[in-house]
Formats: C-alpha cells, sequence, structure tokens
C-alpha cells in the first residue's frame, strides 16, 4: 500500500536574472562584446542607442516580476507605458565614455600553412587519387605540423567522407612527398620522425661526421637521449665525450615544432585588456575597457506597440498573444541591460580592491612589491562571494604602465620568512628560477639544494614546495638539465 508524506525542503535556485548575470561575469571583454552583439541580434527590443537618447531605468520598475500576469485574461499594458520614450542606456562609467572611437579587432588574414603544403606538393602528385589523399592527409595535420592520427583511420575517413578506397601503403607513398616539403620535419607522426627527417634534410645539402652520429642517437638511442644519459650514450657508440656535445648541439638546434613558425589557419589571438590602471600624479586611476561596448536601451518602438493595444477594449487571442509576447522581449531586453549594469559594477569594485591591496606593485612595477593575495582576501574585502570573485579573475587583463597583465597574476599565496615577514610566493619562484638559471649545467642543483639555496636568503620551506614551485615554473629536474662539459 502507497504511503504519502507531506516534506518541507528549503532550495536554493537562481532566477534567470541572476543566471544571466553570472554567465555574464566569466566573460572577458572580447566574449562580452560577442554576446552583446547575439543578444541585439536575438531580442529585437533591445537596441543600441547614444547617450542623449537614453533615460533612467527606473522607468521601468512597474514592471510586473516574472511571467505570471501573462496567464491572466485581462493585460493591462499600462504598466508598460511611460510619457518618455523608454530608453535605457548605460552610464559613461559602464559604456567607456561616447569620445573615443570605436576600435576594431584586427584578424590575422592570409594563406595558412596547409594551403601552402597543398599548392606545394601539387607537381609530385601523379594522380587526382594521390592529390585527395595528399589533402587528407595535409588536412589531417595538427597545429603544429604532427600527423598524430594513425594511416589506418585515415584509410577509414577517405571511405566513409569521400568514398574513396586506399590503403596503407597508398598513403605511406604520398605521406613521403609531403614529408619532402618545407619546412622540414612536416608531417612527422612522432618527435623521434620529426628530427630524423630534419636532420637528413640538411644531410643532403652537407654530410658530416656529425650530422651522421645524430641520425644514430635520434635513430638507435632516442630514450637514451632523452633521458640525458650520456655516460651510456659514450659507452654504447664508443665516441669522446666532446664529440657527443657537438652532436648533441646540433640535435638542439632542431625544430621540434616545424608548424611552429607557421600560421595554422587559426585567427591570431590578441590580447584586450578588460581593465585600465594608470598612475597619474601618485594616484591609481581604474577603468574598464568598454571602448568596443555599444551603449545599450530598450527600443521605444516596442512601448509604441504597446500603446496601440491598449486600446482595444476586448482584446481578443491573437492580441494577448502579442502583448505578451512584446512583454518576454521587454523584459528581456531590461534584465539584459541590468545585468550589464551589474557586471560592469562588479568588475570595477572587484579590480579596485586588488589596486589597493597591490598599490606598491602598480606603482612601481616590482615583483617584490607584490603582496599574498588570494580570493578569499577580495572577497572580504568587497562583500562579496569567493566564487563571484574567481569569475572575475577568470580570463581577465590589466592594462598597466609596466605591460598586460592576467588578473590572476596579483593572486599568489603568503610566506613568512625568517624575519616573520610575509611575502608573495611569485618572489621565492623569481629566486627560484634565478638560482636554476646561473647553476652549473654539469652539476645542475637537485631540490634539495635549492632548498638549502632558499633557506640561506630567508625562506624556509619544505622540499617538496620546492619541487612544486619548479614544477609550476615548467622547470624539468635536475637530472634533466644536464648538459656536457
Amino acid at each position: 500500500m502507497l504511503k504519502q508524506s507531506l516534506n518541507q525542503k528549503l532550495l536554493q535556485k537562481l532566477s534567470p536574472q541572476q543566471i544571466q548575470f553570472i554567465k555574464l561575469l566569466e566573460l572577458n571583454t572580447l566574449n562580452f562584446e560577442q554576446k552583446i552583439e547575439e543578444e541585439l541580434i536575438d531580442n529585437p527590443a533591445l537596441e543600441q542607442g547614444s547617450e542623449d537618447e537614453g533615460t533612467d531605468s527606473s522607468e521601468f520598475d512597474e514592471y510586473n516580476d516574472g511571467y505570471e500576469s501573462m496567464k491572466d485574461e485581462s493585460i493591462d499594458v499600462s504598466d508598460y507605458l511611460s510619457d518618455d520614450d523608454g530608453g535605457v542606456q548605460l552610464n559613461d562609467q559602464y559604456s567607456g565614455g561616447g569620445d573615443e572611437e570605436k576600435e576594431f579587432i584586427p584578424i590575422n588574414a592570409g594563406i595558412t600553412f596547409r594551403e601552402r603544403l597543398i599548392e606545394a606538393v601539387k607537381p609530385s602528385l601523379q594522380t587526382e587519387q594521390e592529390y585527395i589523399l595528399a589533402d587528407q592527409i595535409i588536412g589531417t595535420l595538427d597545429d603544429d605540423g604532427y600527423l598524430r592520427r594513425p594511416l589506418r583511420s585515415i584509410v577509414n575517413d577517405l571511405l566513409f567522407s569521400a568514398n574513396v578506397r586506399t590503403t596503407e601503403e597508398e598513403l605511406e607513398a604520398v605521406l613521403e612527398k609531403i614529408q619532402d616539403l618545407e619546412p622540414a620535419g612536416i608531417a612527422a607522426r612522432s618527435l623521434q620522425e620529426c628530427l630524423l627527417l630534419q636532420i637528413r634534410s640538411k644531410a643532403k645539402v652537407k654530410n658530416t661526421a656529425i650530422t651522421k652520429l645524430a641520425e644514430t642517437v635520434i635513430a638507435d638511442h632516442m630514450e637514451d637521449f632523452t633521458k640525458k644519459h650520456y655516460s651510456r650514450l659514450i659507452k654504447k657508440l664508443n665516441v669522446t665525450e666532446d664529440f657527443l656535445k657537438e652532436a648533441i648541439t646540433y640535435i638542439s638546434k632542431l625544430n621540434p615544432k616545424p608548424a611552429g613558425s607557421s600560421s595554422s589557419g587559426k585567427e591570431t589571438d590578441f590580447i584586450i585588456p578588460d581593465f585600465i590602471v594608470k598612475e597619474e600624479y601618485g594616484e591609481l586611476r581604474v577603468e574598464l575597457n568598454g571602448r568596443n561596448t555599444p551603449a545599450l536601451k530598450v527600443s521605444p518602438s516596442y512601448l509604441e506597440t504597446l500603446k496601440g493595444y491598449e486600446k482595444s477594449k476586448k482584446p481578443d487571442k491573437s492580441t494577448k498573444d502579442a502583448v505578451q509576447f512584446i512583454k518576454q522581449k521587454l523584459d528581456s531586453a531590461k534584465w539584459f541591460v541590468d545585468s550589464v549594469k551589474q557586471r560592469q559594477n562588479t568588475l570595477l569594485v572587484t579590480m579596485r580592491a586588488i589596486v589597493e591591496i597591490q598599490r606598491d606593485y602598480f606603482l612601481t612595477g616590482e615583483e617584490e612589491n607584490l603582496k599574498p593575495m588570494i580570493l578569499k582576501d577580495i572577497a572580504e574585502r568587497v562583500h562579496m562571494d569567493v566564487s563571484t570573485i574567481s569569475r572575475v579573475a577568470s580570463s581577465k587583463y590589466v592594462e598597466t604602465d609596466f605591460g598586460i597583465f592576467l588578473l590572476k597574476h596579483f593572486f599568489s599565496e603568503g610566506i613568512v620568512t625568517a624575519s616573520g615577514e610575509e611575502v608573495s610566493n611569485k618572489e621565492v619562484k623569481k629566486i627560484l628560477a634565478e638560482a636554476i638559471a646561473s647553476e652549473d649545467k654539469q652539476k645542475p642543483l637537485t631540490d634539495g639544494k635549492l632548498q638549502i639555496v632558499l633557506k640561506e636568503k630567508g625562506y624556509n620551506i619544505a622540499r617538496r614546495t620546492v619541487a612544486k614551485y619548479r614544477e609550476q615554473l615548467n622547470i624539468p629536474v635536475a637530472r634533466l638539465r644536464k648538459e656536457l662539459a
């Protein structure tokens, strides 16, 4: 027998406007501009407007909350009417001012490296079938120039997508023609093959004992080479240390990413700062970069349309549907404008709090003046949730007098020195990087020795912390930093 029961639950749910605000807050300037463009296309009740057209958004405070009123049989459109044009626009502090010229984001245009390869390989192709295979292989290359998809998978790709039957042997023959192209090493399937292709290409021009030794090292002793087991190589190859060093120097000049300097077909990433912090007469001025953000307002024409429906004494179903549609669009436009203003205000408040804490750094640009600061510090200062500050700090850039930095650059954990002073771990990482840069490469410093170096400078941290900072700096362990004399 079924039992019925009544339970009460307390749930926290975000309103549609809160969700919209959170999504906008995560966007950087470029994505934010794209979102505005999309919203202007999707919602005809939202328009761009010049500064003198806008009015205060309080005109729309008479809107009914939600959409429940749409279900009523009698719809009072007077709630949406006012004597003014109903414009709502961002203030100067949010829109970036009307006197500045709008700047357009440049896009890198030109022939891609794949297109260049297709043109270069054409003369060596014999049939239409080979051209199709070459086009498929080149189109499958990664942006760094490697062919990481197995040939057997490309055989299946051609069969299912282009109804072209081929074999791995035919693909291999065409691949060899592509690998003969410049830059040397293109279309390699591994780092080992990439280096061998470059060595053999250079050997065609000038083949010496060094190139032969380099080819042997890469072809037959790749593992020992990558792990820097030089003593094993000397013994196995029966060569002197100086001779091996010359071969290793030769190999180190090869390019592990043959397409790294070529255009990969992607648009070039241009950093657009979200904030601008400038020093003026000893004071720091914080601005939002709103040069490409248009002024927004709710469409006056939609309000005028509602005025026309007001004259209907007994609205029929089509009239009610039309009023409901207009209400949805007007509410959506108002919500979007309010969310944009809330986003801009949150960004400004957060950035100003960061500048207050890191004032010495923004005035001098010196890394040692960067104070320890975590998300919680800013959240407590501006009375917001840590998750909100995290969204602000995500993928945002700051333009300063000393360059453009990721906002996350200013956040770091603190370390207490021997004197009791709390400093940023960025300062410790800087000392660590300098110590490794100046070490004897024949006897590189281990993490234990690096710990001693830091301790002598007043930073008493554990060896595992040293290893963590070294890894964050993308510096390999001591054995892999070792070089021959």
